[in-house]
């Protein structure tokens, strides 16, 4: 892009940090975010929903904001509605498909009815009875909190009687609470750009964790990770999880960008949707850059070819 087409896009606001339990992350991509986009040009500047109102978001006239807030009060299409509200064009997708795929169990639902493949799952409340749900699911077997994610309050399970502790710590952070099924295999993530049908997916990366313990401190603050970029995987098998995550994608009418982890099950190569993030992290350690990386697209670019998708989802009504 341009210097002019730069200046073009106007003032630019980089919405992060906020109040979710993921704002530590939060930080680090709009820091991130906002250098780059400086570097290119852009009229780019810090925004703080934790630390400044929306009526000062209204008093800042920015010509477009990128959202780099994860989680609850910016991924999940509470701010979406309020930038709609202010007539703000925004990256990433809109109200409803923002609001659904930060819902694990609406998401599940949606990509059932679309004959896509996730892990078998109950929900539990307090009226549950814990110690059935192991003989449904099979051991060892999930426990999480439907709208959290960067694995926050994540539990595996691996016996009856760890599953009163497993739905406490999940219960801190949501009112009703994921079990899933455990899916022994390795673990991808893949990346989708763009909008309808042209929406596309970015290679596939694979994940080996410490002990396949892909836990918070391994995702952010170590370097003991591996990431295999592209994926080890044979050709057919590359382009059906592809089109599998570009199909959940569209499902959900997502747009802009969004990452999508699946598991590859070890006893048949099935792959199965897990969850998708549709603000996806933007961190030195973050796989969307990795992906785009792979295809020979730097840091700063992806975030102007994001930025360059902001827009308002909701058509205005022609009088």
């Amino acid at each position: 892009m341009s210097e002019l087409n730069s200046q073009s896009l106007g003032k630019v606001g980089v919405l992060f940090g906020g109040r979710s339990a993921e704002r530590d992350v939060s930080v680090m991509s709009g820091n991130g975010v906002l250098a780059a986009l400086k570097s290119k040009g852009v009229d780019a500047h810090a925004f703080d929903p934790a630390e400044r109102s929306m009526a000062e978001l209204a008093t800042e006239k920015f010509d477009r904001v990128f959202i780099a807030l994860h989680g609850r009060y910016g991924e999940d299409g509470s701010l979406q509605g309020v930038l709609e509200q202010l007539n703000i064009p925004y990256t990433g997708s809109g109200v409803m498909a923002s609001a659904i795929a930060m819902d694990k169990i609406f998401t599940k639902r949606i990509w059932q009815t679309h004959g896509l493949s996730t892990p078998k799952y109950a929900v539990l409340t307090p009226q549950t009875q814990l110690r059935t749900v192991p003989d449904d699911l099979g051991l060892p077997l999930i426990i999480k909190p439907p709208h959290e994610g960067s694995t926050i309050g994540i539990t595996k399970v691996r016996g009856y009687s760890e599953m009163s502790e497993a739905y406490a710590l999940a219960a801190q952070f949501d009112d009703v609470v994921l079990a899933e099924e455990f899916i022994e295999g390795r673990e991808l993530t893949v990346a989708v750009l763009g909008q309808g049908e042209q929406a596309y997916a970015l290679p596939i990366i694979e994940i080996v964790a410490p002990d396949g313990n892909y836990d918070y401190q391994n995702k952010y603050f170590t370097d003991d990770t591996r990431y295999l970029c592209p994926a080890p995987l044979d050709p057919a098998l590359t382009q059906q999880i592809q089109e599998m995550a570009v199909d959940a994608y569209r499902a959900l009418d997502c747009e802009g960008w969004a990452r999508l982890d699946v598991l590859l099950r070890k006893s048949d190569n099935r792959p199965f949707l897990l969850e998708i993030n549709t603000s996806p992290g933007m961190t030195g350690h973050s796989l969307v850059p990795m992906a785009a990386k792979a295809t020979g697209m730097s840091y700063e670019d992806l975030c102007m070819e994001i930025l360059k998708t902001a827009r308002l989802k909701i058509r205005t009504e022609v009088k």
